[in-house]
């Protein structure tokens, strides 16, 4: 096993990986808090841009599961 880092540094999806990792928390942080629907806007940005980086890292996993988890956000937002 080798220890070289295999995914990009310092293009857009170094920052959306970033950015989407910081509002998932945050989303989930005012979720906790029982702040609505604050919390729900942030996961929804958080997956989209992680949905964005496993489009660009070709990795069906991080889609999926993102993709997943926007109908689950938006079904709480319609609801």
């Amino acid at each position: 096993m080798t220890d070289k880092k295999v995914t990009p540094t310092g293009d857009r999806s170094w920052y959306c990986k970033w950015l989407g990792s910081i509002c998932l928390v945050t989303g989930l942080s005012l979720r906790s808090a029982e702040v609505y629907p604050y919390d729900l806007y942030f996961t929804l940005l958080g997956s989209v841009l992680w949905t964005y980086v496993g489009m660009v890292w070709r990795d069906r996993a991080i889609m999926i599961v993102n993709a997943i988890y926007i109908g689950i956000v938006l079904m709480g937002l319609v609801k």
